[in-house]
This record gives structure tokens, C-alpha cells and sequence, in this order.
């Protein structure tokens, strides 16, 4: 999750930076292309992540109710 945070603010960064510098007009394609990239690539582990935890809360969950389901054996 930490990378997606990281990714993300880099892409925003990127279009930061290129906003507010005075370089040459051509030179946006190129700031555009790396922030797209990096704010997708953190998208996608942000996204990645929250399935992972979803996933693994739904699996504890379901193990906890058969525990509890089952008859104590005396």
C-alpha cells in the first residue's frame, strides 16, 4: 500500500512540477507520459492491496464461523 501512496503523489508531483517550470512547450508529452504511468502503477497497488485485505479478512472470517459452527464434543 505504501508503494501505491508513494506512486501516486510521485504522478502528481510530476504533474506539479511540470505545471509551475517555464521549459520548453514541447517538453509536456513527456512530463504527461511519466505521470500517467506512476499514478496509474500506484493505482494499481492501491488497488491490489485493498482486494489482498478484503480477500484475507472474508477467508479469517469464514474460519472463525466454522470454528464456531461446529457441535463441542464432550
Amino acid at each position: 500500500m505504501l508503494i501505491g501512496f508513494a506512486l501516486t503523489t510521485g504522478g502528481i508531483s510530476c504533474i506539479m512540477y511540470a505545471s509551475f517550470t517555464d521549459e520548453q512547450q514541447r517538453d509536456w508529452t513527456f512530463w504527461a507520459l511519466i505521470s500517467v504511468v506512476t499514478i496509474n502503477a500506484g493505482l494499481l497497488f492501491l488497488g491490489s492491496s485493498l482486494i489482498h485485505k478484503v480477500k484475507a479478512d472474508l477467508i479469517r472470517r469464514q474460519k472463525q464461523k466454522s470454528k464456531s459452527d461446529k457441535p463441542l464434543i464432550d
